[in-house]
C-alpha cells in the first residue's frame, strides 16, 4: 500500500472539532513531506498544511490560525487538527505524499490518498 489513507472525517456542527488521520506505509528510500489538501464539489483542490519529517510545517494563511499538522514517525501518520470548524470547511480532505528528490522510487506526482469527507452543519 503506497497510497496514503485518511480516517476521521465526518459531520460536525459549527465551531466543533476533527482530527484527520493518514497513514502510510512508509518510505524509507524517499525523503518526503506531508501534506493535507481538501477540495469542495465545484471548486480546485486547496492546500492546507505540510509537514516535513524533521517537524518543520507550512499552513495555507485561511487555517494557519483553527489547523495543526502534526506526526507520529513511529507510526507513519500524520494528523491534521481542525478546531472552530465553518460550515464553509465541508470538503472532501486528502492526504498527499510529496516527494523532495524524485527517482525510480520517489515518483515526482507523490501520492494521493482517496480522501475523507468532513461536513460542518450551521
Amino acid at each position: 500500500q503506497v497510497q496514503p489513507v485518511e480516517s476521521g472525517g465526518g459531520s460536525v456542527q459549527a465551531g466543533g472539532s476533527l482530527r484527520l488521520s493518514c497513514v502510510t506505509s512508509g518510505y524509507p528510500y524517499c525523503q518526503y513531506a506531508m501534506a493535507w489538501y481538501r477540495q469542495a464539489p465545484g471548486k480546485e483542490r486547496e492546500f492546507l498544511a505540510m509537514i516535513y519529517k524533521l517537524g518543520s510545517t507550512r499552513y495555507a494563511d485561511s487555517v494557519k490560525d483553527r489547523f495543526t499538522i502534526s506526526q507520529d514517525n513511529m507510526k507513519n501518520t500524520v494528523y491534521l487538527q481542525m478546531n472552530s470548524l465553518k460550515p464553509e470547511d465541508t470538503s472532501m480532505y486528502y492526504c498527499k505524499t510529496d516527494f523532495l528528490y524524485p527517482n525510480d522510487r520517489c515518483p515526482r506526482d507523490g501520492y494521493w490518498g482517496q480522501g475523507t469527507q468532513v461536513t460542518v452543519s450551521s
